[in-house]
């Protein structure tokens, strides 16, 4: 699908129906800085299903919680960053690969009850991703959903 570039806030998503905001998260435990301190001063579900679910595999890469926080708005909070800053080699520490992953879940998500897809410039702030890359993985995973990337104004 195509992407719709919207200028504006992420947490206040345009357009009818269900809608499915997506945001990727680190595979440590650590919230704290980036676009979850605006989901955070929004909603408090998101944060707290994040840091306190209880289930040993929460923190994978490529896992995704969905936190209902309004009757037509779910968070989608997607595990595909390992650490918080670069490796020993100087990669960044977001992955791709797991970024995919998530993505295709939250396509079937979106699908089953018929929701748009919205973010940020997900994975290339605190994560260090390059947006060409994101991009063509956002438009190649999510299908037959509209997807809206906001950029702040």
């Amino acid at each position: 699908m195509k992407i719709n570039y919207v200028k504006g806030d992420a947490t206040k998503p345009v357009g009818e129906g269900n809608k499915i905001i997506v945001h990727i998260c680190n595979d440590i435990g650590a919230w704290g800085a980036g676009f979850v301190l605006a989901l955070s001063k929004r909603w408090k579900g998101p944060e707290q299903g994040y840091r306190y679910r209880n289930d040993p595999n929460k923190h994978k890469l490529g896992n995704v919680q969905y936190c209902a926080v309004e009757n037509d708005i779910m968070v989608a909070n997607m595990i595909a960053q390992h650490n918080i800053g670069p490796d020993s080699e100087g990669n960044p520490p977001i992955r791709y690969d797991a970024l995919k992953k998530c993505l295709q879940d939250v396509n079937r998500v979106a699908q089953e009850i018929q929701a748009s897809v919205h973010m940020p410039r997900i994975g290339c702030g605190l994560a260090g991703g390059d947006w060409s890359k994101v991009s063509k993985i956002v438009e190649e995973t999510l299908e037959h959903v509209n997807i809206y990337v906001y950029d702040f104004e």
